[in-house]
């Protein structure tokens, strides 16, 4: 039986976060894409905190034009501003499930634009 689109994402995710764990010294940049937005966020799985967030939906982000995968590079560009902003530069990539292509592609080189490490 063929699983559903839904169902092989969070079997890869289970796969992934068996692997990718965030600690305080290098917490996990995680992120999710819907149909329309792309979200980030960064977290210190030890302690249970996210250390900062930023979507496609804040002010900066959604006022400019562009494609959605300008946006998301927008938004990778935010998320290492904010990391960097809290003395965090080096993180390690939590794609979710979601295939490194496009908007997931797109975020993770505006991360590294930005000055974040992974």
């Amino acid at each position: 039986m063929k699983l559903s689109k839904l169902d092989r994402r969070r079997r890869i995710q289970k796969r992934i976060r068996k692997i990718v764990k965030g600690t305080p010294q290098r917490p996990r940049l995680s992120i999710f894409r819907s149909n329309k937005e792309v979200y980030a966020q960064i977290i210190d799985d030890v302690n249970g905190v996210t250390l900062a967030a930023t979507s496609s939906r804040d002010k900066e982000v959604a006022t400019q034009k562009g494609t959605k995968i300008e946006k998301a590079a927008l938004v990778g560009e935010k998320i290492a501003k904010l990391a960097l902003d809290k003395g965090i530069d080096t993180v390690t990539f939590d794609r979710a499930g979601f295939l490194y292509h496009g908007r997931v592609k797109s975020l993770a080189e505006g991360a590294r634009k930005g000055g974040l490490k992974f």
